[in-house]
C-alpha cells in the first residue's frame, strides 16, 4: 500500500507559519466557536506578518477557496457565517 500525497493546500493549513490552528477548526458546526478558535490562534501567534485579524480571515478565506467543490454546502454556510462572526468579534463591522 502506498502512502497517500498530502495536497499542498492541506499542508498549509496543517503547518501554516502564520498561526497554529486548534485541532479540526474546520470541521465544527458553529461559526461562532470557529471564529473564537480562529481568533485565538491569531492572536497567540508570535509567527505572523499582519494583524491577528487579517491572518485569522486569510487562513478562513484560504481554507474555504482550497476546499472548492469538496466542501458540502451545509459546511461552506458555517464557514461563511464564520467570517462575520470573525469581523464581529475584532470589532470590523
Amino acid at each position: 500500500m502506498t502512502a497517500r500525497k498530502q495536497k499542498w493546500s492541506q499542508d498549509v493549513t496543517d503547518n501554516s507559519d502564520a498561526m497554529d490552528l486548534e485541532e479540526g477548526v474546520f470541521k465544527q458546526r458553529n461559526a461562532e466557536k470557529i471564529a473564537a478558535s480562529l481568533k485565538r490562534s491569531a492572536e497567540r501567534s508570535e509567527r505572523r506578518k499582519t494583524t491577528p485579524f487579517r491572518s485569522a480571515m486569510s487562513m478562513l478565506t484560504f481554507y474555504i477557496n482550497r476546499a472548492g467543490d469538496e466542501l458540502p454546502k451545509s459546511q461552506r454556510t458555517v464557514l461563511e457565517k464564520a467570517k462575520g462572526e470573525l469581523r464581529k468579534s475584532f470589532g470590523k463591522q
